[in-house]
């Protein structure tokens, strides 16, 4: 009798056990479940905007890369009338939605009537979600390139978008893929920001990738070595203007990259330097200017930003990548495009 008392002890606790067991497991279950569904919900939840939020697919070379279209509410368009577009590329750890989020340019587009794009970069293709700007040699850079302008030519097709009038800006891994779809499509683009991207043709492979973020190999070239390093088959004076965006503080990007790609690009162009000029907002970050010209017209323009790390100048707070105390880059880089827009049509 002892003995089946004995089991008989055991096998109850081991059943409380079992069921105590159950009942974390399941609560455990049910909180991963509600965190994943929170998480979702977040990154299908439209961004900050009075407009649409519109989802698409591209297929490509470099596969498929999906991609979102903010279109403002309320346009009332006249007949036949069609929109600029904004390409907005998100930085490495971002998504469209995050990039949208912290710009704010949803709201900009809806007060000045133009179109935004937002392509997505698939996690498969990188892990932590970086345009492969610097995979040059192995091809990937380029095939990705031209994934992208094919979601570009879907907006367009799709939308009521001007082909006269679209403009690149990026972030980070975004602001070089963004030189790098210039050099590559230069007539596709009236205008190009750079806000803390590497210099374009810094770059070939993940090795030189990461001396390239240090701000090596990367001095100013001569207008035959341009073309060479940033593979652009095109007439170098085709290159669309450029805006560079970077803060003196950036642990990420060597500041020095924001010079060498100005000086890069000003040189393809053509243009020379004048004088830099200070410049500060109210109590935003101090901001140091410099335009870079030819034939008196502005074709790059260098914004060098005291104490910004790397984020999105003047972004939206409390969010990643995002400064809300440098000055609007958001602002400088539509009013950079659209005055390139205004330039391109025939007086």
């Amino acid at each position: 009798m002892a003995r089946r008392s004995t089991a008989s002890v055991f096998a109850r606790a081991y059943e409380r056990n079992l069921k105590a067991l159950t009942k974390i497991t399941l609560s455990n279950s049910k909180r991963v479940a509600g965190q994943v569904q929170r998480a979702t919900a977040k990154r299908l939840k439209p961004p900050p905007g009075k407009g649409d939020w519109l989802s698409g697919m591209a297929m490509g070379p470099g596969g498929a890369r999906g991609y979102h279209l903010f279109r403002p509410a309320d346009l009332q368009l006249q007949p036949g009338e069609k929109l600029p577009l904004m390409v907005m590329l998100h930085g490495c750890g971002q998504t469209g939605r995050d990039f949208a989020a912290s710009t704010r340019m949803n709201a900009l587009a809806v007060r000045q009537r133009f179109m935004v794009l937002y392509p997505e970069q698939d996690r498969i293709a990188h892990p932590q979600g970086c345009w492969n700007w610097y995979e040059r040699r192995s091809g990937k850079a380029d095939a990705e390139a031209a994934t992208l302008m094919a979601a570009v030519d879907q907006a367009c097709m799709l939308y009521p978008v001007d082909r006269d009038r679209v403009a690149l800006a990026g972030l980070s891994a975004g602001a070089s893929m963004a030189a790098l779809l210039a050099t590559r499509y230069p007539n596709r683009f009236r205008a190009v920001v750079m806000h803390s991207g590497v210099a374009p043709g810094a770059a070939k492979s993940p090795a030189t990738a990461l001396g390239a973020m240090r701000g090596q190999n990367v001095p100013p070239m001569p207008t035959t070595a341009v073309g060479k390093a940033m593979g652009a088959a095109a007439v170098f004076t085709t290159l669309p203007p450029m805006l560079v965006l970077h803060g003196d503080a950036d642990a990420v990007v060597a500041p020095s990259n924001a010079i060498s790609s100005a000086a890069v690009w000003a040189t393809a162009l053509g243009a020379r330097p004048g004088l830099p000029r200070d410049t500060q907002r109210g109590k935003r970050r101090a901001m140091r200017v410099t335009d870079f010209k030819r034939k008196g017209r502005t074709v790059v323009t260098l914004c060098e930003i005291a104490g910004l790390g790397h984020s999105w100048s003047g972004g939206a707070p409390k969010l990643m990548f995002s400064d809300p105390e440098g000055p609007d880059a958001t602002r400088m880089a539509w009013a950079f495009a659209a005055a390139q827009f205004k330039a391109a049509v025939p007086q």
